[in-house]
């Protein structure tokens, strides 16, 4: 594996949301959401809101949508609802949601998880996406597997310094929207 290349560009802070996926979580029990929002915070980002949601397709799309209708949210980081239970609806709620899925978040991150878990990565159905230029990552809610997700994945993509190539040039940069589309 090569190692990442940072840039000489100047970094650039972006405004996340971040959401917990539970109906079993309260904001004094949401450990892998506080950690998520101290990463974040950590790498020079901004959390724009943070919220705990049922584990209900409407709700959740409806929150996802008011971010991605929102002309600041540029980034979303869903934990919790994304394994093969029953209950579990995070993929079928956002995946209408998206006009790009970014297949390689989910084919990464299980095979990565493969090292962790076994053969039961493959039970992880995380993914992402693009909608209307804010980027959605949806994760399980296990701290391990956020720590995985974060450090492995997310966090470089979206440093503007990161090389060859990033996300965050994909992203809104706010009130430059025009017709659903990024400026930037």
């Amino acid at each position: 594996m090569t190692a990442k290349t940072k840039s000489s560009r100047p970094f650039q802070p972006l405004s996340v949301a971040v959401a917990t996926i539970s109906d079993r979580h309260t904001r004094a029990t949401d450990s892998t959401g506080d950690w998520l929002c101290q990463q974040l915070g950590s790498a020079g980002h901004n959390l724009s809101e943070r919220c705990i949601l049922p584990t209900n397709t409407y709700s959740i799309r409806a929150q996802l949508s008011a971010w991605i209708a929102d002309s600041t949210t540029q980034v979303v980081l869903l934990n919790g609802g994304t394994g093969f239970a029953a209950n579990n609806c995070v993929p079928e709620a956002i995946s209408p949601l998206f006009d790009r899925p970014v297949e390689g978040f989910g084919e990464l991150f299980r095979q990565l998880s493969l090292a962790d878990i076994g053969s039961s990565a493959m039970q992880s159905r995380a993914l992402a996406g693009m909608a209307n230029g804010t980027l959605i990552f949806a994760m399980p809610g296990s701290g391990g597997a956020a720590a995985l997700a974060w450090n492995q994945l997310i966090e470089p993509q979206l440093d503007s310094r990161q090389g060859p190539c990033n996300f965050v040039a994909h992203v809104k940069s706010g009130a430059n929207l025009c017709c659903g589309e990024s400026t930037s």
